[in-house]
């Protein structure tokens, strides 16, 4: 195939030794992967970042390692900064900055995904050598929100609501340009219909700002079975391999995030199983991983 799918993966911090364990997997035995697909970044934040959104971060692995994995295989960190309620008083938090500057810093490109706008500008003046990335926290659902968004050049790439992904007639009249500039959130759970998803986004940037208050209440039909790959693959919204393959990459899109950071690390490995792996080197993969007597999948 000409074109290749580039994966952003969840849980940078979070999932600091699956990864160590999976990466040499993914790099020295390519012919148990699809060679039309790579790895365009691994995303997350530390625990304690008051800048952080869509989910509140747990991960507590070193910094310094974390990026020394990631530019051993020349793979893009990127800070899930994605808070929509930051104030003027929050852009001074030593931890936030002390972690920019340590990326920025990184020998591979890194970049932050920013859910506010006073957090883009402060980040274009102080950080200029992080690259942006437009959250999917904005909820932007109709197709004219998100051409704007594609047309503002302070974003490297832009992740639109996943109730656009299925929108392909708009989608494929984008210009080429702007096409590389989508990055489809492709195994989002949430209910398609769901009309409080920016209300639980606000919840989350709330309790990431150090506010004690209830969990949001989600009203979707399955809310209490919490996540599971079996529902998400029932969604509307849902992109999968044979759609990345046959319908998005010959359109000419190729970045695809796949969620995850609450998410146990058995979870994302059935992830990286299913969007990677081709289907004859599963188990095999999966036995690499479980065989790994330091990770501790569940």
């Amino acid at each position: 195939m000409e074109r290749k799918a580039y994966y952003h993966l969840p849980g940078l911090f979070e999932f600091y030794e699956l990864y160590k364990c999976f990466l040499p997997l993914f790099y020295e035995h390519r012919e148990y992967f699809y060679d039309w697909c790579g790895i365009g970044s691994i995303y997350g934040a530390p625990e304690g970042c008051i800048w952080g959104g869509g989910r509140v971060g747990t991960g507590d692995e070193d910094p310094s390692k974390v990026l020394s994995l990631l530019e051993r295989y020349d793979i893009s960190p990127r800070l899930t900064f994605s808070n929509t309620l930051l104030r003027q008083e929050h852009l001074s938090d030593r931890k936030c900055n002390d972690l920019c500057a340590l990326f920025e810093k990184a020998k591979v490109p890194a970049g932050v995904i920013v859910g506010s706008d006073l957090l883009t500008g402060y980040l274009r003046s102080r950080y200029p050598g992080l690259y942006l990335i437009s959250s999917t926290t904005k909820v932007l659902t109709h197709f004219p929100e998100l051409l704007r968004e594609l047309s503002r050049e302070e974003f490297r790439f832009v992740v639109p609501d996943f109730r656009l992904n299925k929108d392909l007639n708009d989608l494929c009249s984008l210009d080429p340009k702007l096409k590389q500039k989508v990055e489809f959130l492709c195994n989002e759970c949430c209910s398609f219909g769901c009309s409080a998803r920016k209300a639980c986004y606000e919840n989350v940037s709330r309790k990431c700002l150090g506010e004690t208050l209830e969990d949001h209440i989600c009203i979707s039909p399955k809310a209490d079975r919490g996540y599971r790959f079996s529902d998400a693959m029932e969604n509307p919204g849902f992109i999968g391999v044979d759609d990345i393959r046959d319908t998005y990459l010959p359109a000419g899109f190729s970045h695809y995030k796949i969620e995850g950071r609450g998410l146990g690390s058995a979870v994302v490995l059935e992830f990286l199983l299913f969007y990677m792996t081709k289907p004859e080197h599963q188990l095999r993969v999966r036995e690499e991983i479980y065989l790994d007597s330091m990770l501790d999948l569940f």
